[in-house]
């Protein structure tokens, strides 16, 4: 399959929609069913749509005012290619936390996600 540019940015504005609302179903609707996370190079990957729903709950129970924007997204046959950013507020101690970064997501023949990679750079700012 050859990932068009408009589906990529269909599909880029769905998985920044499912993030900030921590829509597990409408999330984990975005994989395919052995589909892959690699939330930063350092960590394992997050494998079926249980790992990817267990990601969420863990983000969801951190973040506060969770935001995601997609700022400019290529396409090279069937990867989409991204730059973001994202902030929000951590619970534990009313921190902002901002991040910039990079994503690359591998699409399948059925228009999901096989193999979403995320890089970021953060930055956090302590409540007061």
């Amino acid at each position: 399959m050859t990932l068009t540019y408009a589906a990529a940015h269909d599909l880029l504005e769905a998985f920044a929609r499912a993030r900030i609302a921590h829509d597990g179903d409408a999330f984990t609707a975005l994989f395919s069913p052995d589909g892959v996370l690699i939330p930063d190079p350092f960590a394992p990957p997050l494998s079926g749509h249980n790992a990817l729903r267990a990601y969420l709950l863990a983000a969801s129970d951190q973040e506060r005012w969770f935001d995601l924007a997609i700022e400019r997204h290529w396409v090279s046959g069937d990867t989409a290619l991204a730059a973001w950013h994202g902030s929000w507020t951590r619970r534990a101690d009313e921190a902002k936390v901002r991040l910039a970064g990079f994503l690359s997501a591998e699409v399948g023949g059925d228009g999901r996600i096989e193999r979403l990679r995320l890089w970021a750079v953060t930055r956090e700012h302590l409540a007061g």
